[in-house]
């Protein structure tokens, strides 16, 4: 322990995640008060490469690996895999998302580590899981939204399937290989033992079409793509609608907030209207709702319009693009923001931890660490090598430069 107050003060993490999914659920252990060590291949890894396309294009990487330590290892070379044994000897984690079967191949999967260290906690991200008929099949962000449904229900009734706009699939199941990880903690508190955690990209997608399987239940065929109205088409006002310089999302789902919405937009003469009485008579409606709401937005500007629609307790909110997200008073005032001077990519917004742990320390955000940047100061204090072998193992590929 180091004596911060921060939950996860004390654990060892060792971060071989890549890209998005893993390393988000690391960097909330980080935020958390654990020690990251992000472990890279000798090159670094995929999205820290990604600035040779372009400058902006290695900027994940910078808002994902704040407060880790970062080492490089070759675990293609036994010595590179000897040493993974040796870090993860005395690690509480070992977090993955390699595609299954690798690290089992390397001599350094769950097996292997956990017989050297009966108290770790393995946790692996993959597309489909470690079992079933699909687990070998390569999964990506875009890959999984279109196999688990996602994408069958984005976009409009007569238009192609569409994506996410961000990387739901990669984040969704970061948040919950972190949850995994921290719950098996919470259980080796009580047992002394580790376990085994891992979470499929796919099945974290699954809960999130609970209202798009409303409609499925209630007609027996899969869902339309409804645009931006709501999935199971069981609630109207419920879309996005057009202002003199952008746009507004109104919902509506009670009495209260239709006749809030009327009083707001100067329509209270509908209220009673047999057509808009509850929800069930505007969804079948819906294009008539959808009418009376547009009339009115179309005639003020986005802000306008929202503060006329708080003012009447409808929820609502302006469209915003990145660069007023980026700017976001709200978030910045509550900390979840901050711009930093990031030594390659300058100034950059980057967030905190969306978990607010009250009464704990806050730590200030920090850059992502260069490639390799801590291999020497990691390997020397938790493996006890001397500068000569350290050396020795650059000379080989074991480490990279």
């Amino acid at each position: 322990m180091t004596g911060r107050n921060l939950p996860l003060d004390g654990v060892v993490v060792l971060d071989l995640g890549q890209v998005y999914q893993g390393p988000y659920a690391t960097y909330l252990m980080a935020k958390a008060g654990a020690e990251v060590i992000k472990i890279e291949p000798p090159d670094g890894e995929p999205v820290r490469r990604r600035r040779a396309i372009s400058r902006g294009a290695g900027v994940p990487f910078a808002m994902l690996n704040g407060d880790k330590r970062c080492i490089t290892l070759n675990l293609k070379s036994t010595r590179g895999q000897d040493l993974l044994r040796a870090l993860a000897a005395d690690a509480d984690v070992v977090l993955e998302n390699y595609a299954p079967g690798v690290m089992d191949r390397l001599g350094v999967g769950w097996s292997a580590l956990s017989a050297i260290n009966p108290r770790l906690v393995y946790a692996s991200g993959s597309g489909y899981g470690l079992s079933g008929p699909d687990k070998d099949n390569l999964a990506m962000d875009v890959t999984v939204q279109a196999s688990s449904g996602l994408m069958s229900v984005t976009g409009f009734p007569d238009g192609p399937p569409v994506k996410a706009g961000p990387a739901l699939a990669d984040f969704l199941s970061g948040v919950h290989l972190y949850a995994g990880v921290v719950t098996a903690l919470y259980e080796r508190v009580r047992t002394g033992s580790g376990r085994l955690v891992e979470v499929a990209m796919q099945e974290t997608i699954f809960p999130t079409l609970a209202s798009n399987f409303s409609f499925l239940f209630d007609s027996g065929v899969a869902p339309v793509r409804t645009g931006n109205r709501h999935g199971g088409l069981s609630a109207a006002p419920y879309n996005v609608y057009p202002a003199l310089d952008g746009y507004i999302a109104i919902i509506g789902v009670t009495e209260a907030h239709w006749e809030g919405l009327l009083a707001a937009i100067g329509r209270a003469d509908l209220i009673g209207d047999p057509r808009f009485v509850g929800d069930a008579q505007r969804v079948r409606n819906i294009d008539e709702t959808d009418r009376v709401v547009t009339e009115w937005s179309r005639r003020v500007t986005r802000d306008e319009g929202c503060e006329i629609l708080r003012r009447h307790k409808v929820p609502s909110a302006p469209v915003r693009d990145l660069i007023e997200v980026a700017n976001d008073r709200h978030m910045h005032e509550r900390g979840m923001l901050e711009w930093i001077e990031h030594p390659e990519f300058g100034r950059i917004v980057v967030p905190n931890s969306p978990i607010r742990l009250h009464g704990a320390d806050s730590l200030p955000a920090s850059p992502a660490p260069g490639r390799g940047e801590h291999t020497a100061e990691v390997l020397s204090s938790r493996v006890k090598m001397a500068p000569e072998e350290i050396a020795a193992r650059r000379r080989d590929g074991v480490i990279g430069p």
